[in-house]
């Protein structure tokens, strides 16, 4: 696939109206009161949404929040589903599901960043938002509310992109956490209107790209999270292309029990064995290092505080479960990124949402806050945890949409990608 896109300085934006498709999915406070409790996705849309009005452009921006059901019967099935008692489920509760993930706190944080007044509109395709397109000047901008109110969005509806498309000259991609998908907004659009990226997907597509293009070797990639299913795509992709492969998290049991280790209670999956096994091969063949854990951080329980030891890898005990890697690995796993030219990090090392069990994820984070080596973290838990221990400004690039990084590293297109302009 070819990833060099034409950007939003390649195309003549000047007083043209410009579909702006942004990832204003931001996390909102449990209580229902509308606060947003983290902004860095709509700060990430400010750098190509100022360039836009500095060139008299009207800005119609998009973007989905959270994953409402856009009718009443899907969403009666769907809470049916979850156990709800359907007598209980009014057309008023699916309405207030409605508005719990409207866009208009992203209106008004957004309108707060630029110093200007931001438009929320009432629809995404509807009489209150096409007479507000028609109306916007140069300069200013309209937010159109959640594009999956929309039935057709998920679907990639011709007729909703044509509609969106018809409200504007040209359409700008600024949402990579996004681009994986095949949706009306992220790349049904394209077929009808010029398509370019924007400065963060151009930021994207230029760093990953290049780490898996023309890497500064050696290249080392650190995978962790709970599933090797997951992320066998990625570590298939990634052995043609890396030096060093390290695994950690909970998908490094099913590596272990595949060559015989036990792992007593720790996340498993026991289909995808032979997979891992066929990984440690391949790793051999091809002459890529390929580190599994030596030594792991064992739990009686699922807790923060629950007892703890550590033990050889392979060596679990019953009832007990790995939740982090040990000190030898952790040694290990330091040492092999402090020459690294490109580090790669997707998925932390243990449950790093306990304290007790961050240690081995902290200390990656820490060795790759001290190497040289151009370090790209891929989105998902992995940048969360860089953010929480606070070396987030030692990174080279923390990718902002962790699907699609690690399908983009998995070596699959991305739709709302492949359908932008070529250069």
């Amino acid at each position: 696939m070819n990833y060099n896109k034409k950007t939003v300085k390649d195309v003549d934006v000047k007083g043209k109206k410009v579909l702006l498709r942004c990832d204003f999915n931001v996390p909102l406070a449990k209580d229902g009161s509308g606060v947003i409790t983290d902004d860095k996705r709509i700060r990430a849309a400010l750098p190509t949404i100022q360039y836009l009005l500095d060139q008299g452009a009207a800005v119609i921006a998009c973007s989905h929040m959270g994953k409402p059901v856009a009718s009443f019967d899907k969403w009666v099935q769907k809470q049916t589903e979850k156990g709800k008692d359907p007598a209980t489920l009014t057309e008023e509760k699916w309405k207030k599901s409605l508005a719990d993930l409207s866009l208009k706190p992203v209106a008004a944080r957004l309108s707060e960043l630029l110093g200007k007044s931001v438009t929320l509109a009432a629809d995404v395709v509807g009489p209150d938002a096409t007479a507000k397109a028609a109306a916007l000047k140069g300069g200013e901008v309209l937010l159109l509310e959640n594009t999956r109110f929309e039935k057709g969005e998920t679907k990639n509806d011709p007729e909703l992109a044509k509609k969106m498309a018809a409200m504007a000259e040209v359409y700008v991609s600024d949402a990579f956490g996004a681009v994986h998908r095949a949706h009306a907004s992220t790349a049904g659009v394209a077929a009808y209107l010029p398509a370019v990226s924007g400065f963060l997907i151009q930021k994207e597509l230029e760093v990953i790209g290049g780490a898996l293009a023309a890497p500064k070797r050696p290249l080392v990639a650190i995978l962790g999270g709970s599933k090797v299913s997951s992320k066998i795509g990625v570590i298939n992709n990634l052995l043609e292309l890396a030096d060093t492969i390290i695994i950690g998290g909970g998908m490094a049991y099913t590596f272990s029990a595949a060559q015989g280790g036990k792992v007593g209670n720790s996340l498993l999956e026991e289909d995808w064995k032979d997979y891992a096994n066929e990984m440690v091969k391949k790793a051999q063949a091809k002459g890529v290092k390929l580190l599994l854990p030596v030594d792991t951080v064992v739990a009686d329980a699922f807790a923060p505080d629950a007892n703890s030891q550590v033990v050889k890898s392979g060596e679990i005990p019953d009832g007990w479960e790995g939740l982090d890697i040990g000190p030898e690995t952790v040694k290990l796993y330091c040492d092999a990124v402090a020459d690294a030219g490109t580090v790669i990090w997707n998925g932390p090392m243990g449950v790093f949402e306990f304290d007790k069990f961050a240690v081995g994820t902290k200390a990656v984070a820490e060795a790759l806050s001290k190497t040289s080596a151009i370090t790209i973290i891929g989105g998902g838990d992995s940048a969360a945890a860089v953010q929480q221990l606070g070396y987030a400004d030692k990174m080279t690039h923390i990718s902002t949409g962790g699907g699609a990084s690690l399908e983009f590293m998995e070596g699959k297109e991305l739709p709302g990608v492949a359908c932008l302009l070529d250069k």
